[in-house]
């Protein structure tokens, strides 16, 4: 499995058009964590797993998106909801609750993943406004059936060396 995860774009429809351009047949999923605010049939989000963030008023997105991608469990939110500013806890219960392998979340604009429990919980920071760094991000997520690859990316693609993480399953 191989998936793409942006979030808080916030009107930005170049980032989202040129991830689609880039990766279109190189992975197996965009998804998208919220704060597009896009409107649901603007072609710049066709094909995103998109989820309504806080700042997506009266669009038509799900709160969350649960589904599967090569058999692997995926719960992505935008996570205002699940007070992820304060900790994960309410989004780590809903996780296992939902028996999720990868929670892929935003809003806080700020980027960082971990590892926890035989889940990974991911924020791909944000494709326009960032946080904590000066680099607008996204991230690609690989599951190699042995370990999970997580790379993140800035706007001009460039590959964030220092922040790949590799976790052993």
């Amino acid at each position: 499995m191989k998936v793409l995860v942006v979030s808080d774009n916030h009107g930005n429809r170049e980032a989202l058009l040129h991830l689609k351009e880039m990766y279109t047949g190189k992975v197996d999923a965009f998804f998208h964590c919220g704060d597009s605010e896009l409107e649901a049939d603007d072609i710049a989000v066709e094909g995103y797993n998109i989820v309504r963030g806080n700042c997506d008023f009266g669009r038509i997105y799900p709160t969350e998106w649960f589904g599967e991608v090569d058999n692997h469990k995926v719960l992505v939110t935008h996570g205002h909801l699940f007070n992820i500013k304060m900790n994960l806890v309410i989004l780590r219960d809903r996780a296992k609750s939902r028996k999720a392998e990868y929670v892929f979340f935003g809003h806080t604009h700020e980027l960082g993943c971990e590892y926890n429990a035989g889940i990974l919980y991911l924020n791909p920071g944000s494709i326009s406004l960032p946080r904590g760094r000066f680099e607008k991000t996204y991230a690609l997520v690989e599951d190699t059936g042995t370990e999970i690859i997580v790379t993140f990316l800035d706007d001009s693609d460039k590959v964030l060396t220092d922040l790949t993480q590799i976790f052993k399953k």
